[in-house]
């Protein structure tokens, strides 16, 4: 049975050894930063800097699987690397496009488009109906798109289909139907799911939509009212 001076005896002569080439130091050092910030991202709470701390890390474990050479470990972090950083990457994207939206007021939900299908639909095309399930959330980019059970329509850079896709009940209240030859663009609830976990600001943008539809929404309500009123 090896004993415990033994042990100590062999620790000793490979921490030696370790500290003895400046390459092995240097690996050393890598592969600590990288055990740290890794240690550090289960701490954090938000993806963008847990990519940024997952990238850190893989540059620090490649670096130790190169110098010490512990080749597996330089393969697993070498194909690690240029998905966080691809991911980061797409992450900063839409938070500028978060801010830039928010900035400029922009309501139209255009700035969603990078993560949208784009769908080209004739004229008279029933895209849902009232009752359906709200799987989609629409933003028109070209043409016109009107809802029958109010006599309204709504024309490029609108959004619509967003109340029900956010109501509890997920049903569709109206119909929407193309008046003519559109360009539509959707997202589904999993991806709108994964960008706001991704980016919580996301989340905030899409809730200023939302609230801003229904202001809208409540306005021309009251105008209507007001109209009757007066016609009475």
């Amino acid at each position: 049975m090896v004993s415990a001076q033994q042990i100590a005896a062999q620790a000793s002569e490979a921490l030696a050894e370790v500290l003895s080439s400046p390459t092995e130091i240097a690996a050393l050092f890598a592969a600590l930063i990288a055990g740290l910030l890794t240690l550090t991202s289960s701490f954090v709470k938000t993806m963008v800097p847990l990519r940024l701390l997952a990238l850190f890390s893989n540059c620090g474990f490649l670096a130790y699987g190169v110098l010490h050479p512990a080749w597996v470990m330089a393969l697993m972090h070498g194909i690690l690397l240029p998905i966080n950083y691809f991911r980061l990457a797409e992450m900063l994207r839409l938070t500028r496009r978060v801010r830039a939206a928010t900035a400029s007021a922009d309501r139209s939900g255009l700035w969603l488009r990078p993560y949208m299908k784009a769908e080209r639909r004739k004229a008279g095309d029933v895209l849902f109906a009232k009752g359906d399930s709200a799987e989609h959330l629409y933003v028109l980019a070209e043409g016109r798109v009107e809802f029958p059970e109010i006599g309204t329509s709504v024309g490029p850079g609108r959004m619509f289909g967003e109340i029900a896709f956010f109501s509890p009940s997920r049903q569709r209240t109206l119909s929407a139907r193309c008046s003519e030859d559109c360009l539509v663009l959707s997202i589904n609830q999993s991806t709108v799911r994964q960008l706001y976990f991704q980016n919580p600001e996301f989340g905030f943008e899409i809730v200023g939509l939302v609230a801003a539809r229904l202001s809208a929404d409540v306005e021309r309500l009251e105008e209507r009212l007001a109209q009757r009123d007066a016609t009475a």
